[in-house]
């Protein structure tokens, strides 16, 4: 009975420990799909995809923000709901891009500004749900399919 006991909690430790080690690499794998439309906040790479009429999601985030990890968690989600999405995503460092932050008038971290080419069409704070910015980034999409 105590031997039977003993291999239970190994088993439990034995998963659990498995669990663990498993969690970063199926986090860091759901996550490809927002890394295949993000990249750092260049003005050079801002002002080309303006002139080309992109839809562009201005993304301040810092990388000590709880409130950004879920935003990124529902970006995520949206370009793994919509693969063929044409949303560029510019991530402007909250830290250490302050003249970015100034430029966009981004009150704190966790700033949304989306853009159709030059036109602002959102701009949201602390917003982590997923219909509002889903909605949003659809509309901006359809504005695209409808030109």
């Amino acid at each position: 009975m105590k031997i039977l006991s003993c291999l239970k909690k190994m088993l439990v430790i034995t998963s659990t420990t498995l669990l663990m080690l498993a969690s970063p690499l199926s986090l860091a794998a759901e996550n490809t799909a927002l890394e295949q439309q993000k990249q750092p906040f260049t003005e050079s790479v801002f002002r080309a995809a303006q002139a080309d009429n992109k839809i562009i999601l201005v993304d301040v985030w810092a990388e000590w923000c709880p409130t950004c990890a879920r935003q990124q968690d529902r970006l995520n989600d949206y370009f793994l709901a919509n693969p063929d999405s044409e949303i560029l995503v510019l991530e402007v460092n909250y830290d250490s891009q302050k003249e970015w932050v100034s430029y966009f008038k981004a009150p704190r971290q966790s700033t949304f500004i989306l853009f159709h080419g030059e036109e602002q069409l959102w701009f949201s704070v602390a917003e982590t749900r997923q219909e509002p910015i889903s909605s949003e980034l659809k509309k901006a999409e359809a504005r695209l399919s409808s030109e």
